[in-house]
């Protein structure tokens, strides 16, 4: 028989604090809004209390459809069950840790060159790819950690992520607007805000 793999609270509480402490090191304007810290943080929490807590999602589609799941870890990972397991871990999984990688470093990478720019505009590297690499990294992040564990919540919560993220760049761009004049607006005409290509 497989073991249970839920009611594992302390993976919930080590990964929620993980991702809360890098949260914490990840400096916000003053005047911005701290929402999608916020709708982060709750991603983190509603991902990994599904992972290792309590299997929400499962007993909603037992629930809604019959569906049944031995309640192993393994078989918390939803898209496995849905294309295969093989097709999963060739795939889906590899994918994933590629898309949580590449996000985590573009929060790195943009918020050591807005650190090392004693607040000029930044431009160049990463920056002259996209607006706001840091705040595509949170969104890949996340997407990453749905494409490997989706649940119900996290599911709902995304898009939400997605248009804060959206907002807090707007508003951003206001400030950087009137801070930095017509050397933003052209550096505006010429880089997209998230998607790298024209």
């Amino acid at each position: 028989m497989q073991e249970y793999g839920y009611g594992r609270w302390d993976l919930v509480i080590l990964n929620v604090i993980l991702f809360g402490l890098f949260t914490l090191t990840i400096p916000l304007k003053r005047k911005t809004s701290s929402h999608p810290k916020s709708i982060y943080l709750a991603f983190v929490i509603a991902l990994y209390t599904e992972m290792y807590g309590f299997p929400l999602t499962i007993y909603i589609l037992t629930w809604l459809f019959g569906y049944r799941n031995p309640l192993t870890h393994m078989a918390g990972h939803l898209w496995a069950e849905l294309v295969g397991e093989d097709i999963f871990f060739l795939f889906f999984h590899p994918l994933s840790v590629f898309i949580i990688i590449l996000g985590a470093a573009l929060i790195i990478v943009g918020w050591q060159k807005i650190h090392a720019s004693g607040g000029h505009l930044v431009t160049d590297g990463i920056y002259s790819f996209v607006r706001h690499p840091q705040y595509l990294g949170f969104l890949l992040l996340t997407l990453g950690m749905l494409l490997q564990w989706v649940t119900i919540p996290t599911a709902l919560m995304w898009p939400v992520l997605a248009v804060l993220y959206h907002r807090l760049a707007k508003e951003e761009e206001k400030e950087l607007e009137e801070r930095f004049g017509e050397e933003y607006l052209k550096y505006k005409r010429r880089v997209s805000m998230f998607i790298p290509f024209p």
